[in-house]
């Protein structure tokens, strides 16, 4: 049993998962004049769905769903079959600057419901006040 259950859990892996988007995003930035540089991305919909096809799950009801957990990693990939410079380098700079903003909003959003969710338990431990 845990103590806060699976939201704080959920949350921290969302967390881990924005901090590495930030951290890919950052890289690209940094590496817009690189020569060859292949811009890197976070993914989670790909391992979602790869998981998600090769889980099998002993079912007792034909309602039942076909799986039984899914694992919430990510991976960073490469992006190669782009090349957007002369110099063979693929960053799209407005496209990263507006993943970062994108990023920064889930990640600030992430940050506020955990601040929730502890200051509902620090409420509970003083009694309500």
């Amino acid at each position: 049993m845990s103590l806060f259950g699976s939201t704080i859990n959920n949350l921290e892996n969302a967390l881990r998962y924005s901090s590495a988007k930030n951290k890919a995003i950052s890289n690209n930035i940094a590496n817009i004049d690189t020569p060859n540089y292949k811009a890197k991305d976070v993914a989670f919909n790909d391992v979602l769905k790869q998981t998600l096809s090769t889980l099998e799950a002993k079912r007792t009801n034909e309602k039942h769903l076909t799986f039984n957990n899914i694992d919430s990693s990510f991976r960073t990939i490469n992006k190669n079959n782009t090349v957007y410079n002369h110099n063979g380098n693929n960053v799209d700079v407005d496209k990263e600057m507006a993943d970062l903003a994108k990023n920064q909003i889930y990640y600030q959003s992430l940050v506020d419901r955990i601040n929730g969710k502890f200051g509902s338990l620090q409420k509970v431990i003083r009694g309500g006040n």
